[in-house]
């Protein structure tokens, strides 16, 4: 199974513009996501697929000094981006899956990760198949350190039947509409300590860049680490 680590981004948020390039303890939100999705043993391949519209240029510099792989597709349709970037990247290869990474997390954990994509291999048939780990729906994960997977052969077909803008702009969101079409699969954090679904480590507002910058926090910082700066209600 090759695995390709797609990391949606954009400069253009409406509720906290240009949060890629925001600085968090003294590096990009898209640093934060991108090193931490680094430490993900089991993705073969990581890449940041981007709008291509202007205000994403400075994004696209960015990354391009880093050396980190960029993909640029539809401002407005986010799922057409996310199925031309994973073509791409598979270059015809079979049996490969898509780990759809959101960059409002800049705590995502690559062994989290790790444990997702390991999840998605044991599955007996991974075509219709789609497992996640990043909100807690259905399992105890915190809100931020996961994320989502499909084989490439899934998100074709979704690219092929999403018709509502909800759809195309959410480009996962076609399976929870109908989830009765698809083997749907999610866990729990391995570690009890893990367990803490009161917890939202996502990057939406000025609030919650608020919030994160209080934290001591750095992208090193190990999970368990971060789940300790949020003492459980009595």
């Amino acid at each position: 199974m090759y695995v390709i680590a797609l990391i949606q981004a954009r400069m253009g948020s409406s509720r906290l513009p240009c949060k890629m390039m925001l600085s968090l303890h003294g590096l990009p939100v898209i640093d934060w996501v991108v090193k931490r999705c680094a430490q993900a043993r089991l993705a073969d391949r990581l890449i940041v697929a981007i709008p291509d519209a202007p205000l994403d240029d400075v994004l696209h510099r960015h990354l391009q000094k880093q050396n980190v792989a960029v993909f640029r597709g539809p401002e407005n349709d986010v799922l057409k981006r996310f199925a031309m970037a994973a073509d791409k990247a598979a270059d015809g290869r079979r049996d490969v899956c898509v780990l759809r990474i959101c960059a409002d997390n800049p705590l995502i954990c690559g062994p989290e990760l790790d444990r997702l994509i390991a999840c998605f291999a044991r599955l007996a048939d991974r075509k219709n198949a789609y497992a996640y780990n990043h909100i807690p729906r259905n399992n105890l994960y915190p809100d931020g350190l996961g994320a989502e997977i499909v084989s490439l052969e899934l998100l074709r077909t979704l690219d092929r039947k999403a018709e509502h803008p909800k759809q195309r702009e959410h480009c996962l969101s076609y399976i929870l509409d109908n989830p009765g079409e698809f083997d749907i699969t999610t866990f729990d954090p391995e570690d009890p300590r893990m367990r803490r679904p009161d917890i939202k480590l996502d990057l939406d507002t000025p609030e919650d860049f608020r919030r994160l910058s209080l934290l001591p926090i750095h992208p090193e910082i190990s999970p368990l680490d971060i789940i300790a700066l949020f003492p459980q209600a009595p």
